[in-house]
């Protein structure tokens, strides 16, 4: 061998020897590196195991952990950031290229987050692309099997795995490092029927939200709580802020609800004896009140009876059983029947009431058939409830929890109280304003309620918000519901109003989540003794 070959061949051996050092260095670096290692990563999935799944009262899965992965970077390990981002960038391009080149090329950074919750897909494609300085961590995801099924009562989870809205936040001790399944008072079937039928009044009315809920009135049990727009807990990284759908309009929006109030005011006094069932008013002209005009949406009679004044809907009629009962006992009732603060409903964002600040003649007045003051429609619910279960009002329940303390009943007012105006909105559904409410076997018993939505100045023609609150079996109460459209838009002859809205949704949930909750069907004979009741029309709306 010459010596020139020999001098190439020692060339050669030193180059080998220094790639072999500069290999060896790299990995003991490393190995001292704080990055996370694949070993670290591991304890990630024990986390996983210890968030406990949300279920329905039947056990059916809401709410569930599964593995994921996450990938992470070494800046100090990259060579070029830039390059690096570009080529990720290709397959993640929901990545911000600049601020990612900028991370990945500051070397004395030993970690930054790249992705969080890769799909599988991702993760190969990543995988594939081969470049340094790159890992994936094992991590818990939350998952909700339904998709926005009880989206806003669940809620979700951030990145870390922490419940921020909903029963994720409201029963975070409990979820987290819990091992038996949370477990809700709503029936999925139940769920399912609410949200349906509001996705299909938005269809119907072009309306720009609305809400439902269903609830044991015997035990406070929420059954189902709906609100529209629908929102998917699966996609909330990528729901904005201020998207309407993040919005539970059940607990977290509060309306003027107009008439529905109407049955809480004729109970109330009833109950103090200001006034007696056969009592008759003069409802035939307009009360003036402090300059204040108030009137009916149709004309039905010069004067008429308690009765008649509830299923006619009568804002003439309500306002002067209100004057019997006075204004003091007018807001201890509103006091005890909850409506002046926050519905306890266990979830976070239960929204405060707006209440008059002071009850002067004119706001007694009006708020006697629900104008002038607002409140959520759970709240309102709660104290409704109280006709199904013999005057006495239950708090609502929304996670069976045994060893959680008990909110003590309220009686709102008399069993005999409660029967009596009962049946009066039973009547109501036979023969007036909630006609649409009606479902063969299952006796409704309900009011409706149209609210012209509040602006500076007054309150606007064009905008309100339809309501039916019903209770069911009308002769033994099983369930009470409200639904509530908020600018539902007009249909069929130019009327907006409950009668042509919200009480046929209500009457559809009915129909269909009665079956459902075993709830026993009784037919009557409701032909009447006389001449059949009129058909609906503009000029028997009511307000």
């Amino acid at each position: 061998m010459s010596e020139a070959s020999r001098h190439r061949t020692r060339l050669a051996g030193l180059a080998i020897g220094l790639l072999f050092v500069l290999m060896a260095g790299r990995g003991g670096y490393l190995a001292l590196s704080d990055a996370p290692s694949n070993a670290a990563a591991r304890p990630m999935t024990a986390a996983l195991q210890q968030r406990a799944d949300i279920v329905d009262r039947n056990g059916e899965l809401l709410a569930t952990s599964v593995v994921s992965w996450s990938l992470w970077a070494n800046p100090s390990l990259i060579w070029d950031g830039a390059d690096v981002a570009g080529q990720l960038v290709r397959v993640l391009p929901d990545l911000n290229e600049a601020d990612l080149a900028a991370r990945l090329s500051d070397p004395k950074r030993k970690f930054v987050w790249v992705k969080r919750g890769l799909t599988p897909r991702q993760r190969e494609q990543v995988a594939a692309l081969g470049l340094e300085g790159l890992d994936f961590r094992e991590e818990a995801r939350r998952a909700y099997p339904r998709g926005v099924l009880a989206g806003q009562v669940l809620g979700y989870t951030n990145v870390d795995g922490k419940g921020i809205a909903g029963v994720e936040l409201a029963q975070e001790a409990a979820l987290q490092g819990g091992v038996a399944p949370v477990r809700l008072t709503l029936d999925i079937g139940a769920q399912a029927a609410l949200e349906a039928e509001l996705a299909t009044a938005a269809m119907d009315y072009d309306m720009k939200g609305g809400a439902a809920i269903l609830m044991d009135t015997r035990t406070g049990a929420i059954r189902g709580m709906a609100s529209w727009p629908p929102f998917d807990p699966n996609r909330a990284s990528d729901t904005p802020a201020d998207d309407p759908s993040r919005t539970n309009r059940a607990i977290s929006a509060v309306y003027e609800l107009g008439s529905i109030f109407k049955p809480l005011t004729i109970a109330a006094a009833l109950d103090v004896g200001a006034i007696k069932p056969e009592d008759r008013f003069p409802v035939g002209q307009p009360l003036l009140i402090q300059g204040r005009r108030i009137s009916d949406t149709h004309w039905f009679a010069r004067e008429a009876d308690v009765w008649k004044i509830l299923s006619e809907s009568s804002n003439i009629g309500t306002v002067q059983v209100n004057y019997a009962l006075g204004a003091q006992r007018q807001q201890q009732f509103l006091d005890l029947a909850g409506l002046t603060r926050r519905a306890p409903v266990g979830l976070p964002g239960s929204a405060a009431p707006l209440v008059p600040a002071r009850m002067d003649e004119v706001t007694a007045a009006t708020v006697s058939y629900g104008h002038g003051i607002s409140v959520t429609p759970m709240a309102f619910l709660v104290a409704f409830s109280a006709f199904g279960n013999d005057g006495v009002m239950a708090a609502p329940v929304l996670v069976e929890d045994e060893a959680a303390p008990k909110a003590e009943p309220v009686r709102l007012f008399s069993q005999q109280t409660a029967h009596l105006v009962t049946e009066m909105m039973r009547q109501s559904v036979v023969n007036g304003t909630a006609r649409r409410a009606e479902v063969p076997g299952y006796r409704v018993a309900g009011k409706t309620g149209t609210a012209e939505k509040p602006i500076p100045g007054g309150y606007a023609k064009d905008r309100n918000v339809a309501s039916f609150a019903a209770v069911f079996p009308a002769d033994s109460p099983q369930y009470a519901l409200i639904v509530t459209l908020d600018e539902p838009k007009a249909i069929e002859d130019g009327t907006m109003t409950a009668a042509v809205n919200a009480a046929p949704v209500a009457g559809r949930i009915i129909e269909r989540v009665a079956p459902l909750l075993e709830v026993d069907p009784r037919f009557e004979d409701l032909r009447p003794a006389t001449a059949p009741p009129r058909p609906l029309s503009q000029n028997r709306s009511e307000l």
